[in-house]
């Protein structure tokens, strides 16, 4: 009975149906006509309190020009936000109950929107990073720190006081059950035509209308008690709620800083079983010069193969594992610091990768026709991550090398999705943002403390260029193999997998040394098919392309209007 009269109370609240629901769709049919892949965050409009700040707070950074410009966009969309809480609030409140004063209830909200955009700043910079530099640890960073928060912050703006108490269980409830519905309905609206996509917006509308309904409901029930004794009254006016949101920004970093000390380890690659089996086989590592290679799997390489690693990769050992599967097959690390008088390249460590990619992919040129001209072959390249955008540029400002094929290992797909937008008087907020952010992590790491200041930059610059060119007329002139592992999948833009695209059940970067990817890419240089061996593929894709779909709710909104 309790629950049928609670379902009933619910649809008896027609005007925050109405908002809830209405407002999703109007998001939705306006990025239609503007931005149509930017739909799957469309029902966030109208969500709870602080995953509507998320979705706010992304907009905002999408186009931040200068200071000025960008604060009074920002205090222009602060008061849109409260009233439009505020609205969902007193809508959503139980009728045979009092609502909050309205003007209580809208500075509630603002002060909540505030603190929750404060906080969130940090999570939303790391996904800004994503769309400029597409790779799957900032991303997975910048997730646990919005839903923890956001968790921290559940009751926020609608419970009296909130910032003074954690979060009831059902008000964590009802969050993790919106960010669930929202993440399903990103996933389904990203391959559905208009009408089809206007519906679902307006089912997760829906959704929200009942999670504000739930919240109000319990905010309705909670009677705050003032304490009786003084050391009561100071212990309960502390900000816990604040306080627990901020615990999360400190883990993170926390955890971060255990992952550059090496005292938290994940798996990364297999290199170890890779030299363990070649030994096994009798297979010896390969020299610069010499007849056509035959591979630990029998297949035979006429090309040379030049190895770029990516970043914090040092040189001149990350192509060994690649080295001993090919045997007698001439392979060559690039350096990112340069070849020296006799033509080899410099041992470098991980601070050297922070290069421009103009600079980057000449000096892949360079050493690559160093190899050609060594070994009289044309020159297979096997690179990895921050390799993948060097070899961009290398194609599209050096079109005439005696390139053989291309294996890309973790790539870094669509660089440049957005970039600093400047205002007239040069400043851009995003990119301070991202700057500052990226020299506080630079100082955690053994990367140098520019951390990838010139990377970032140039990505901003020149990615998307070079990238829509090798993904043009020069691309389709290539034999290319693109192995791109699982937990990629969220930076992925939703237009599906090409065939000569093989997902693997692996962290980005590391694969230069798994034993389950080595022997794939041996056989694509030999002319075979790299489908690999004891997995399942189909299935791998299947699930890429749903963590995709489910990630773009919680990316930067999509403002492109073609797949590449």
């Amino acid at each position: 009975m309790r629950a049928g009269s609670s379902a009933g109370g619910f649809f008896r609240h027609r005007g925050l149906i109405l908002v809830a629901a209405g407002g999703a769709v109007a998001e939705a049919g306006f990025l239609t006509l503007v931005a149509p892949a930017a739909r799957p965050v469309a029902p966030q409009v109208t969500a709870l309190p602080v995953l509507a700040a998320y979705h706010d707070l992304r907009w905002l950074f999408a186009d931040s020009g200068s200071w000025l410009g960008f604060a009074a966009i920002v205090t222009a969309a602060l008061l849109v936000r409260s009233a439009m809480d505020t609205a969902l609030l007193r809508l959503a409140w139980p009728r045979e109950l009092a609502a909050p004063r309205l003007s209580r209830a809208f500075w509630s909200c603002l002060a909540l929107t505030s603190l929750a955009w404060l906080l969130l700043l940090p999570a939303v910079t790391l996904t800004f990073g994503v769309a400029l530099l597409p790779f799957s640890w900032p991303f997975l960073a910048a997730l646990p720190i919005m839903l923890g928060i956001a968790i921290a912050l559940s009751h926020g703006g609608v419970i009296v006081a909130w910032w003074r108490r954690l979060p009831p269980l059902r008000a964590v409830l009802w969050l993790l059950a919106s960010f669930g519905a929202l993440s399903a309905a990103a996933a389904v609206v990203a391959h559905l035509g208009t009408v089809a996509a206007l519906g679902v917006a307006a089912i997760t509308g829906l959704v929200n209308a009942r999670a504000w309904y739930g919240l109000a409901g319990i905010a309705s029930r909670l009677q705050p008690r003032a304490p009786e004794s003084v050391p009561a009254r100071l212990i309960f006016g502390l900000p816990f709620a604040p306080l627990a949101a901020l615990m999360v920004l400190a883990l993170m970093l926390g955890v971060v800083r255990l992952m550059f000390t090496g005292t938290i380890e994940l798996p990364l690659g297999t290199a170890a079983p890779v030299a363990a089996n070649v030994a096994a086989s009798g297979v010896s590592g390969g020299a610069e010069t010499g007849s056509s290679g035959t591979t630990a799997l029998g297949a035979v390489v006429s090309d040379a193969v030049l190895v770029v690693g990516g970043w914090g990769s040092s040189c001149c050992d990350a192509g060994n594992g690649l080295r001993a599967v090919l045997g007698g097959v001439p392979v060559r690390q690039f350096s990112y610091i340069g070849l020296d008088a006799k033509g080899r390249p410099v041992r470098s460590g991980p601070e050297a990768d922070d290069l421009p990619l103009p600079v980057l992919g000449d000096r892949i040129a360079a050493q690559l026709e160093k190899l050609h001209e060594i070994t009289g072959r044309p020159v297979d390249v096997v690179a990895e991550s921050e390799g993948t955008l060097g070899v961009y540029a290398m194609l599209d400002r050096h079109p005439s090398l005696p390139i053989g094929s291309i294996a890309l290992l973790s790539p870094i797909v669509e660089p440049g999705q957005l970039s600093y937008t400047r205002g007239q008087d040069g400043a851009s907020v995003s990119e301070y943002a991202l700057n500052t952010l990226n020299h506080l992590v630079a100082g955690m790491s053994p990367y140098g403390p520019s951390g990838a200041q010139h990377l970032i930059s140039s990505v901003s610059e020149f990615g998307a260029r070079y990238f829509d060119a090798v993904a043009g007329a020069r691309g389709k002139s290539l034999r290319w193999l693109a192995v791109v592992p699982l937990a990629d999948a969220v930076t992925l833009p939703v237009c599906g997998l090409p065939p000569n695209v093989v997902v693997v059940p692996a962290f980005h970067g590391g694969l230069l040394g798994d034993g389950a990817v080595l022997p794939m890419v041996s056989a694509f240089l030999a002319g075979r098919s790299a489908a690999p061996s004891g997995q399942d593929e189909g299935g791998l894709r299947v699930a890429a392309e749903v963590i995709t779909g489910a990630a773009v709710a919680w990316r930067m909104p999509d403002t492109r209007s073609d797949c590449p």
